[in-house]
């Protein structure tokens, strides 16, 4: 397959990174579509009420993941391509870390049901899937590949999973007629599934876990990294699925029901920026290193692709939307309106992503931290405000005047708020009507 050539960037450069990235791509967009398919099957047995009770499960334990997951997986990449020949004891390290992270979250997801618990879903359910904290250690195959740039693998292990998983579940549907409980266990056999295809896949070629080892010193140097990536990953939970759990509690289940597969078509593509930045990140660093004037170039290039992207994929899927709804049942119809306002925070999200890495490179990583927690507390008081009267509209408000709020936070900030003017440029198409009328 051809790239198709980027302004700003060197065409052969930004094939060699699309190679080392796409295949685990395909595999997202592949896992994505099976997916999305078995989801809106699963949305219309359960119906609004149990779909509500069954997501409220699911994203409870979502805000957990950011510990369990330690944000060791960019960090162990970057010691395996510098320490290859200390594999077993890198990736025994990391595993053991997530292991007990994983661990300790299921007492603190108690604790923090018992504080604020999601209405009308039994603990059970959120129990039950506490434990993907545990069985998810086993992804830390998953950066070894990418190091290895051996992303068919992954991408054979997601797509295989995800099969089976849709199998699973249309059985409980069409064949056994299940009731919810079951749903639960099936979606914590989906983690269990994939952490086993990357153990099994792993084993080949002469590798096996049982050389992994544990050290003190590079689990404390990993730890001493990763932190900071463990704090703003707890925020980004809360400032991305707490309207979930709000809506549930203000309002009702069914409400949230509705309101899950808003979310779930809304954020399904989230991965594309991260997927774009990282492809081009790298000559983009490099263009810092040697000329500032390309560099910033380059960054405003980079902002306009991601405006490109999200733009019209906002405005297809706004008028869309009341098709993609005669996909459900006639009583999710109600949500289409709440799809078109709710896409629009992808705008926000993609230019996020990309402004995220230049803070990074900059020496603004703490930044990041703070505007992410001024989302979330802008999405927390709106949800308070809007839900009572507005229901899962005003959630799908707040949602998008957060993202927006969080994203252009930095333009107030002295050292970084060019950044947030670039961003303006590209989201106002101004970059763009510059370029035309240079020509």
């Amino acid at each position: 397959m051809r790239i198709p050539n980027i302004p700003g960037f060197d065409k052969a450069a930004v094939e060699k990174y699309f190679k080392n990235t796409g295949m685990a791509f395909i595999g997202r967009v592949g896992s994505l579509i099976i997916t999305m398919l078995v989801n809106i099957q699963i949305a219309n047995y359960l119906h609004l009420e149990l779909n509500g009770i069954l997501n409220g499960a699911i994203t409870y334990v979502y805000f957990f993941q950011a510990i369990t997951s330690l944000g060791l997986d960019q960090y162990v990449v970057k010691e395996l391509h510098q320490h290859p020949d200390n594999r077993d004891r890198i990736l025994g390290t990391a595993f053991s870390l997530k292991f007990i992270a994983g661990l300790t979250a299921i007492p603190l997801i108690f604790l923090a049901y018992q504080i604020y618990p999601a209405k009308s879903t039994p603990y059970l359910f959120v129990f039950i899937l506490s434990f993907t904290g545990v069985i998810q250690s086993a992804n830390i195959i998953d950066p070894y590949f990418q190091s290895e740039v051996k992303s068919k693998y992954i991408m054979q292990v997601q797509v295989i999973s995800y099969l089976i998983s849709a199998a699973i579940k249309l059985t409980l549907i069409y064949f056994y007629h299940a009731p919810v409980l079951w749903f639960v266990y099936a979606f914590l056999f989906d983690w269990i599934m994939l952490s086993a295809g990357y153990l099994i896949t792993y084993q080949r070629d002469g590798r096996t876990i049982s050389r992994w080892s544990f050290k003190g010193t590079l689990a404390k140097k990993l730890l001493k990294f990763s932190w900071p990536l463990i704090i703003s990953g707890v925020m980004v939970s809360i400032y991305m699925r707490i309207d979930q759990i709000m809506l549930q509690n203000i309002r009702n289940a069914a409400e949230a029901g509705a309101y899950a597969t808003v979310v779930r078509f809304s954020e399904a593509w989230y991965f594309i920026p991260s997927v774009i930045v990282s492809t081009l990140f790298p000559a983009i660093l490099n263009a810092k290193r040697d000329d500032v004037n390309r560099y910033r170039k380059r960054l405003q290039n980079l902002y306009d692709l991601m405006v490109y992207i999200s733009l019209p994929a906002a405005v297809i899927i706004s008028f869309a939307s009341p098709v993609i709804y005669k996909l459900f049942k006639p009583e999710y119809a109600y949500a289409a309106p709440v799809l078109a306002v709710h896409i629009w925070s992808g705008l926000f999200v993609f230019l996020g992503v990309a402004n995220g890495q230049q803070l990074i490179a900059e020496d603004f990583a703490k930044l990041s931290f703070i505007r992410t927690g001024f989302g979330a507390i802008v999405n927390i008081a709106l949800n308070l405000l809007l839900i009572p009267t507005m229901g899962m509209m005003g959630t799908a408000i707040a949602t998008l005047i957060a993202y927006a709020s969080s994203t252009f936070f930095i333009i107030f900030i002295p050292k970084v708020h060019k950044q947030g003017l670039m961003m303006f440029k590209s989201l106002f198409l101004i970059s763009l009507f510059q370029k035309i009328a240079k020509r």
